[in-house]
């Protein structure tokens, strides 16, 4: 049965910003949280739902196209829509130099960051579509190109964005509206895997980070 309850669908939502969000987010919407890792979903579901709110947990990866697809034939089946969708969701691969980038490394960068994001804008935009003229997709940026030792992370990076940037201009007029933040730098294991001997204490939470970006939003 289809309810008129604000849906938020967040995919990477298991730790760092994405579970920050997720979090935030559902104390005014159902929360529909996507990641890899069950033990940081269930530890999201304990806090929504400690904090008086509701989640549905769908652990997958979202490189599995046919996964994928099944979880938003569900969605639309279940709700008709979304209003939110956060993507989140990245994969780090390991610095190196240019010349001596890991082949798995390399695949594996481009088929989360820049694949299977292509394959959820299709998925996810139909669903949108139905949530309503406020629905919007939510992209987060990490510019890095032309950093040293960046390269397959900036590469993959930067086809995500240039993805959300083209679906962006083309939507501008009929929705949905897509938005393009970019976070400060927090205490994330993205962030500690690229600067293993930074002082964390002067970077962001992403609790206090989730709040400021959702707040832009308005």
């Amino acid at each position: 049965m289809k309810t008129a309850t604000q849906i938020a669908l967040v995919t990477g939502a298991s730790r760092g910003l994405g579970f920050a969000l997720a979090e935030a987010l559902a104390r005014s919407h159902h929360v529909i949280a996507v990641a890899r890792t069950v033990g940081g979903l269930e530890e999201l579901d304990d806090r929504i739902k400690a904090a008086g709110g509701t989640a549905t947990l769908a652990p997958m990866d979202i490189t599995e196209a046919q996964a994928m697809a099944h979880l938003c034939r569900s969605i639309h089946e279940r709700w008709g829509g979304v209003t939110l969708w956060v993507h989140t969701a990245i994969h780090a691969p390991a610095l190196s130099p240019a010349d001596h980038i890991d082949e798995r490394d390399w695949q594996k960068a481009m088929a989360v960051n820049a694949d299977a994001t292509r394959r959820l804008i299709a998925y996810v935009a139909p669903l949108l579509r139905a949530g309503g003229p406020a629905a919007r997709a939510l992209f987060f940026d990490d510019p890095r190109v032309g950093q040293k030792f960046f390269g397959a992370y900036a590469a993959s990076k930067a086809a995500q964005m240039a993805l959300a940037r083209a679906w962006a201009a083309e939507t501008a007029r009929i929705g949905p509206r897509v938005e393009i933040l970019e976070p400060r730098p927090m205490r994330t294991a993205t962030r500690g895997r690229f600067f293993p001997g930074e002082e964390r204490e002067r970077l962001a939470a992403p609790r206090d980070e989730a709040e400021r970006l959702l707040a832009l939003l308005g």
